[in-house]
């Protein structure tokens, strides 16, 4: 009674719209929401047991293949004891013809070991020769034990795959990676291998035992084996909206053979190693269930199957698993539950519509008086209540209402014009200040620059034509020296004198370099139309020894059609030591990118991008200065110099980390096609 009461109240204290509307709607909304929701829990709940299923039937295709392989190995080992060949090889003296039967045999059955075992199972021979005195104690052994043959999964450890088959131990050891809620565990590696292990006795005719032939099959990234089960549980193309299978074998928790990658499509390193989480380790490898739910895989949720795999003494050992990327399916889902949703709230919106057209008759007038107030409160000063159909009171009053707000709009719009004329003299006082500021900035730094120029000019001129004196002395010393010493002595010493004529023509290039930016004048060349693409290419033939040397791939993308005029020596001087630049910036290889491109209204950029470490903020000021370098055996001069060339000719050289996403820095060469050489 009294909440009955308590609504009635609220329902008193509503608008007029508010009230029609509760009247009207409260049916809609209520009875077709709730039967939206139910049939979209009803849709999710399908979707879910429907993907379930499938992944159900996966696994029982990738079972049945690995029965089937188990079969084909049996049968292979079997074929071996059963031939008339190893019956021969047995009669003659010695194991080197059974040893040449078991290395044809394991070719032809393409098994990764077999051998054979005298009658008490102690091991003979293998195909990699005879066998050692002693053997470890392995479950190998204790299958040949003079039965009718028998084939299972086993698990040894490394000296007991070493005493049947050499060189597979390096597909049996490898790392334990850190892996997302995997059981905790203090191995830092798994070196136990997974065999597919098949026994078959040797008879003569009269049923007595000679041996025992035992064939295997190494499951430890054996990549081929799990990839032909994921070619036959998912083909390509039999999954839709692009989700990937997979497959996986896992000795205890740990993946061995697997598709699986490590960092998704993009990279084609397998995730062998990674361990599979701790709540299916418990429910498949502990309590003997099958897996079927989603579950997180190295790096992404997949709709999973894992089947136990049991040794042959009935020791859950391993894991089969199957499974495909979850997201395609559940945006397939949602898109589908969405649908629903649409359909069933667009009818919900039509007959909501239909029923205010119907309530709007009513509340309408007031209601386009009240919003015009709020829009002119608001600033929106042209909003006016317009045609009423109601032609009562509340239409007069709306017509009396627009009459007022005219007047009101018209003062307003005349203070408005009044003040946008004076806004518009204060800004273009305030654009031409700014205008001739920035005249003067640019004035004042380009005298700074040209003053600084001029004294490094001249002291680097003259400290070049000083120095140049003593290293003709020292060159000339040398060559007397290497003269006037004996043949013997001047072997000795080879080395030494090698490294000063090294070090002397380093200071020659340091002088000549002090010199072509003091008097530049003096090495110009002739200046010609060039083919940016062709000079970057025999760049790349003078660069190629240290390319050689390095496992750097170049990426071309040469789009200029436009020739810039150019000294063709100097351009290629200017872009070698950028190539040279970049080389030294990839140590342990990368990426070294070459592009051209025509730049409006007639330039040309070619552009050099390594995929290094990238310029650090506090040297990208000082990059292009003279004596400026991270190199130990630099001289700071390239950039300097490079820089100095190319404004020689009207263009610019500028330098910035990459700006694609990927780590690096990229130097850009803008050249005229007509270059501007009047300062030069």
């Amino acid at each position: 009674m009294v909440a009955g009461l308590m609504a009635f109240a609220r329902f008193r204290s509503l608008s007029i719209r508010n009230k029609l509307l509760a009247m009207v709607l409260l049916p809609l909304a209520g009875v077709l929401p709730l039967l939206g929701l139910l049939l979209l829990w009803w849709g999710n709940e399908a979707f879910d047991r429907m993907l379930i299923t499938k992944i159900r039937a996966d696994l029982a295709v990738a079972q049945g293949y690995f029965e089937r392989v188990q079969v084909e190995v049996g049968a292979s080992t079997a074929s071996v004891a059963d031939s008339h060949a190893l019956h021969l090889a047995l009669a003659q003296p010695g194991d080197a013809a059974i040893v040449a039967l078991l290395q044809h045999a394991k070719v032809h059955e393409r098994l990764d070991f077999i051998n054979l075992r005298a009658a008490d199972g102690t091991l003979r021979a293998s195909d990699s020769g005879p066998a050692r005195a002693t053997e470890p104690a392995s479950p190998a052994r204790r299958w040949a034990d003079g039965g009718t043959g028998h084939t299972s999964v086993e698990i040894l450890q490394v000296a007991q795959l070493d005493a049947l088959a050499s060189g597979l131990r390096e597909r049996v050891e490898l790392p334990l990676l850190p892996t997302r809620d995997a059981a905790p565990t203090e191995r830092k590696r798994e070196d136990r291998a997974m065999v597919l292990l098949a026994t078959r006795a040797v008879r003569d005719s009269d049923g007595r035992l000679l041996g025992h032939v035992q064939g295997g099959l190494l499951l430890n990234r054996n990549l081929p084996f799990i990839d032909h089960i994921n070619g036959i549980v998912y083909p390509e193309g039999s999954l839709p909206f692009g989700s990937r299978g997979t497959a996986t074998l896992f000795l205890d928790d740990v993946r061995i053979s697997t598709n699986v990658r490590l960092f998704g499509p993009a990279k084609d390193e397998r995730a062998i190693g990674t361990r599979v989480s701790q709540v299916v380790r418990d429910a498949v490898l502990v309590r003997g269930q099958t897996w079927l739910d989603r579950a997180f895989v190295v790096n992404d949720w997949y709709v999973s199957a894992y089947q136990p795999i049991a040794n042959g003494a009935g020791q859950r050992v391993g894991m089969l698993y199957v499974g495909y990327t979850e997201r395609p399916f559940t945006l397939l889902k949602y898109a589908a539950l969405a649908s629903i949703g649409v359909i069933f709230f667009a009818v919900m919106i039509v007959a909501g519509f239909v029923s205010l057209r119907w309530a709007r008759t009513i509340f309408r007038p007031i209601e386009q008086m009240a919003d015009t107030m709020r829009d002119v409160e608001a600033g929106r000063l042209e909003a006016r209540v317009g045609a009423v159909r109601s032609g009562d009171e509340l239409g007069r009053l709306a017509g009396h209402l627009d009459r007022l707000l005219d007047v009101i709009d018209d003062k307003t719009r005349a203070l408005q014009r009044w003040n946008a004329e004076l806004d518009a003299k204060v800004a273009q006082r305030t654009a031409a200040l700014e205008a001739r500021t920035r005249e003067l900035a640019a004035a004042q730094s380009q005298l700074l620059r040209s003053e600084k120029l001029a004294a490094v000019g001249q002291l680097t001129a003259s400290i070049a034509h000083e120095v140049n004196n003593p290293i003709a002395v020292i060159q000339g010393n040398l060559d007397v020296l290497r003269s006037q010493l004996p043949a013997a002595t001047a072997a000795t010493v080879h080395t030494e004198l090698r490294l000063i004529d090294e070090q002397i023509e380093r200071m020659r290039l340091i002088v000549t370099q002090l010199l072509q930016f003091a008097k530049p004048a003096e090495y110009a060349g002739y200046i010609a139309p060039v083919d940016t693409a062709r000079v970057l290419d025999d760049c790349l033939v003078l660069v190629g020894h240290l390319l050689a040397r390095t496992r750097i791939t170049v990426q071309r993308d040469f789009t200029a059609t436009r020739q810039p005029g150019i000294n063709r020596n100097e351009l290629q001087q200017v872009l070698v030591n950028l190539l040279v630049n970049a080389i030294h910036a990839m140590p342990e290889g990368g990426a070294l990118g070459l592009a051209t491109r025509d730049v409006e209204p007639d330039s040309v950029a070619i552009s050099v991008t390594d995929s290094g470490a990238g310029l650090d903020v506090e040297l990208m000021d000082q990059l292009f200065q003279p004596f400026v370098t991270r190199k130990k055996d630099g001289t700071g001069l390239g950039l300097w110099i490079s820089r100095s060339l190319v404004e020689r000719y009207g263009g610019d050289l500028r330098a910035a980390n990459r700006s694609d996403g990927v780590i690096g820095a990229e130097f850009t060469v803008l050249l005229r096609r007509e270059p501007d050489t009047a300062g030069s």
